[in-house]
């Protein structure tokens, strides 16, 4: 499905204010259409090269409290003026227009209501507006019956939010995305109340929900102030004409709650409160979080003892009078310090994905700091971005690029420094790695095979073995060049 602002981008003439009102109609407008038991869809004029006027539709909702009209997707879809006349009339006569009589073009009988989008521009002092487009509100009116009081509240309701579209009160503003999204629906739980913040009606899943508040008495025909454990933010925003989203918790049972003010003729005519228990769904959230905040200390745990293993090994290294000993523990120390990078990371992280070019650039530097001969300088240069990797690639492959990285220090460059450039190449299921540097390169004859060390066979056993992809060397006019292919999870 096209995006609307690619839509609107592409084929109409809209400013950015404009389009940005209809984005955030978009987001809102889930509410209008469940209230309804209606679909909605929204038309901008639209015209063909040739000149035709048209109407171009960009955006669609379908309700969750009624079976929808139209099971294809019309967003990104044209429609000629004359197949739409209700549109045209309320583009021009800048209200809501009411269709008395059914249409069956679709199969069944619909009942369509358009409804102008007024976008309002200025300040208190100089204000004007314009209408930048019309949704339609389309019900199967086959399904009608006699209405219960919860439908009668609905439709009532979704009458007074489609007249604030149609002044330019709704959608809301103020509010930020996040909000809007967590949100509880329609269907959650309902309260319609007075402009004096006295209910009206409540659904039985809003009693329930403030049932487990503790809030056991009679709702309908109280105030909020007598069943709401905290209520001032509720009634400061209906007196204040502006939505508002909070969460109360008591008796260890958790409401999420959204007012939405019900605006006629500038002044507060009402609200719907929409409620849902929340209780399980937090208790979920904070053992997720409990967990998450366990398994980074342990991550933390891993890495101080790591540190403290590469410490003693170190101690240990300066007691030695071999050289080729204390070599092969400093060795030891460096692939240590990959591994517990790793650690260090995911102990940062609140998940279990870490940045594999922060773990690179870190293998660099320790590297450099400890291994490079000033005499002798390296360089290192990383290009490409690995992304985000899974712990159980992040962590063999750290231990290979230090074995790699180590392996360039010591034998391509012995008597001149160089450079050893590092690529990534992110695909959509595997990840290209290609270490190589600009030394002496390999004697004639010889493979890696043949004289690889006990570093190049840890690398190669990591890579085949436990990533289970493919370590190859790569020809070049110069040096030395090792190709790593890992599939990806």
């Amino acid at each position: 499905m096209p995006v609307l602002s690619d839509l609107l981008a592409d084929r109409c003439q809209l400013d950015d204010t404009t389009i940005d009102h209809l984005q955030l109609l978009l987001s809102e407008w889930q509410v209008l259409a469940d209230l309804s038991f209606a679909d909605l869809l929204l038309f901008v004029r639209h015209q063909l090269p040739d000149g035709t006027p048209m109407y171009l539709c960009v955006g669609q909702m379908r309700p969750y409290t009624a079976q929808t009209i139209y099971a294809e997707d019309l967003v990104g879809q044209v429609f000629p003026v004359r197949d739409r006349p209700m549109v045209g009339r309320s583009l021009a006569e800048r209200r809501v227009i009411r269709d008395a009589d059914p249409d069956w073009s679709t199969g069944v009988p619909v009942r369509e209501e358009a409804i102008p989008v007024r976008l309002v521009h200025g300040s208190a002092d100089a204000r004007f507006d314009e209408i930048v487009a019309v949704v339609t509100r389309e019900a199967n009116v086959s399904t009608a019956r006699s209405p219960s009081q919860l439908e009668l509240t609905y439709l009532q309701s979704a009458g007074e939010l489609a007249q604030m579209l149609a002044d330019g009160t709704f959608p809301y503003r103020g509010e930020s995305p996040e909000e809007r999204e967590l949100s509880p629906r329609v269907g959650d739980g309902i309260m319609r109340v007075d402009a004096q913040g006295s209910v009206t009606y409540a659904s039985p899943n809003a009693i329930s929900a403030y049932r487990r508040l503790g809030s056991l008495d009679r709702v309908v025909g109280q105030h909020l102030d007598e069943f709401d454990p905290d209520s001032d933010e509720l009634t400061e925003a209906l007196v204040e004409g502006v939505p508002t989203v909070s969460e109360i918790e008591r008796q260890g049972a958790i409401v999420l709650r959204r007012l939405l003010p019900l605006i006629g003729n500038g002044q507060v005519i009402g609200g719907l409160l929409l409620v849902r228990e929340v209780t399980e769904l937090r208790r979920h959230e904070r053992a997720l979080r409990l967990k998450d905040a366990t398994i980074r200390e342990i991550h933390h745990r891993v890495k101080n003892n790591l540190q403290t293993v590469a410490s003693l090994l170190r101690l240990q290294g300066r007691r030695l009078k071999s050289e080729e000993a204390r070599e092969a523990l400093a060795e030891s120390v460096r692939r240590i310090s990959s591994i517990a990078l790793v650690h260090e990371t995911l102990s940062q992280e609140s998940r279990q994905r870490v940045s594999f070019e922060k773990i690179a650039r870190r293998i660099v530097d320790m590297l450099g700091d400890g291994l490079v001969n000033p005499d002798v300088p390296v360089s290192f240069v990383l290009e490409g971005s690995p992304g985000d990797l899974p712990a159980e690639v992040a962590t063999p492959l750290a231990l290979v690029l230090t074995e790699l990285l180590q392996n360039c220090v010591e034998h391509a460059f012995p008597t001149d420094g160089g450079t050893v450039e590092v690529t990534f190449e992110r695909g959509v299921a595997t990840l290209r790695v290609v270490v190589t540097d600009d030394g002496v390169g390999l004697p004639e004859g010889a493979t890696l095979e043949r004289i690889a060390n006990l570093g190049l066979q840890i690398a190669r056993t990591l890579v085949e073995s436990e990533l289970g992809g493919t370590f190859d060397t790569l020809p070049v006019d110069r040096g030395t060049s090792v190709e790593l292919v890992l599939p990806l999870p």
